[in-house]
């Protein structure tokens, strides 16, 4: 099911990868459906794309896991502050998960849409994470500079946690 005020938005930028992830599809929904498996870059003080900073999680009381929760992240990058309200949008289990900013105050995008998409693939899973964003509001010099590069990131980094998460057995 789609929210049809936020499925009818656009954005300007994308970003995508793809990975085969050997376990179900039903499997790698549960970890990716847990956002703090996804947000875990952004906890630490130690990744460079962080500046130093870092970010706090704040679920609602369905975690996230309902079409309508919000996810707020809280922190900062670089010496600024950073927020973040998304809205889960789109929610089929063992298939995908849509999620898109309702109010935002980042550095280096703006508003996006982020998500993953799953479909069989031999005795694996192939997982999609793609951003859909526009630059900043404000300091979008910073969006032009880095925002590819964060978009990029931020894909990989979701990637990468479903890879760790199931090595290939």
């Amino acid at each position: 099911m789609t929210s049809e005020t936020q499925a009818n938005r656009t954005y300007a930028r994308h970003s995508e990868g793809s990975a085969i992830v050997v376990a179900s599809p039903e499997e790698v929904f549960d970890f990716l459906d847990e956002h703090r498996n996804l947000a875990s870059h952004m906890g630490s003080g130690n990744s460079p794309m962080m500046g130093g900073g870092q970010m706090v999680v704040e679920l609602d009381a369905a975690d996230g896991k309902e079409l309508g929760s919000h996810i707020i992240m809280r922190g900062s990058a670089f010496g600024f502050d950073i927020y973040v309200d998304e809205v889960v949008i789109e929610r089929e289990r063992a298939v995908k998960k849509t999620w898109e900013t309702v109010e935002e105050r980042l550095v280096v995008i703006g508003a996006y849409r982020l998500g993953f998409t799953l479909a069989p693939a031999g005795r694996g899973t192939n997982v999609t994470v793609w951003i859909d964003y526009d630059l900043p509001a404000r300091r979008r010099w910073l969006g032009r500079l880095g925002g590819r590069m964060y978009a990029r990131w931020c894909v990989k980094q979701m990637l990468g946690a479903a890879i760790g998460k199931f090595p290939d057995q």
